[in-house]
């Protein structure tokens, strides 16, 4: 016979052991003891369960919890707004059409909070980071749609968004539904404050522009949006 478990990639050997005692009555008390486990096999060293050990014990779980979630698996039928999706780069590319949308702006801004008309936009994130454009259509972007400056405050020349102080919480464990839809709120629930490096956005004064559009219908000017220096072949 041949030994051939040294080929094997995933073999697991015991480290340590943990055993629960519950105390007989009412109360029920819990008493947690670590065991190391020799070459053998064979649990020696018994101490109660530290606080370091506890805390290795719950990251480790959480970790398997993790890879086992199906993160950014679609619910369902794949949308027709979703342009592309890498799970392994945990990262989405997707669109919105024109939409009426209700904005948030901080006082020094001067521009009332309230429901306004915004551009159709092509929206890309991962768990840490969002960046969005504008478009001039409601059709299906394609690798040759021209992109736009998202006409926004805190938004950079690049489209990556600044987020200030909102808490970005996007679990690992996110269908494609929840990540897109919660990077959405995010975006628009947050307050706009300011530009960006003295970065304008839009043909003109995007001050103006949003205390024109907020709390009316009229529609999203097109012609005051930028041409981007990006181009979705990049974002793929």
């Amino acid at each position: 016979m041949k030994d051939i478990t040294s080929i094997y990639t995933n073999l697991f050997s015991p480290k340590s052991a943990l055993v629960f005692y519950e105390a007989q009555g009412t109360k029920g008390e819990v008493y947690v003891e670590h065991f190391d486990m020799d070459k053998n096999g064979i649990p020696i060293n018994a101490h109660p369960l530290t606080t370091r050990e506890a805390n290795r014990l719950a990251k480790s779980l959480i970790t398997v919890r993790e890879k086992d979630e199906p993160f950014l698996k679609m619910e369902g039928i794949l949308s027709n707004n979703v342009l592309h999706v890498d799970p392994k780069k945990g990262e989405a590319l997707w669109f919105t059409k024109a939409m009426r949308r209700e904005l948030f702006f901080t006082e020094k801004l001067g521009i009332a909070n309230g429901l306004a008309n915004v551009p159709p936009m092509l929206w890309k994130a991962t768990r840490q980071q969002l960046y969005v454009f504008g478009l001039r259509s409601n059709r299906r972007p394609t690798q040759t749609t021209k992109l736009y400056n998202a006409p926004f405050f805190n938004v950079y020349e690049n489209g990556n968004v600044c987020m200030g102080n909102v808490d970005i919480a996007i679990k690992k464990s996110s269908s494609l539904n929840v990540f897109t839809s919660a990077w959405e709120q995010n975006f628009f629930n947050s307050y706009f404050s300011h530009l960006m490096q003295n970065y304008n956005p839009i043909e003109g004064n995007c001050v103006l522009l949003w205390d024109s559009l907020v709390n009316t219908h009229l529609p999203f000017p097109m012609d005051v949006l930028k041409r981007s220096t990006t181009t979705l072949n990049q974002l793929l």
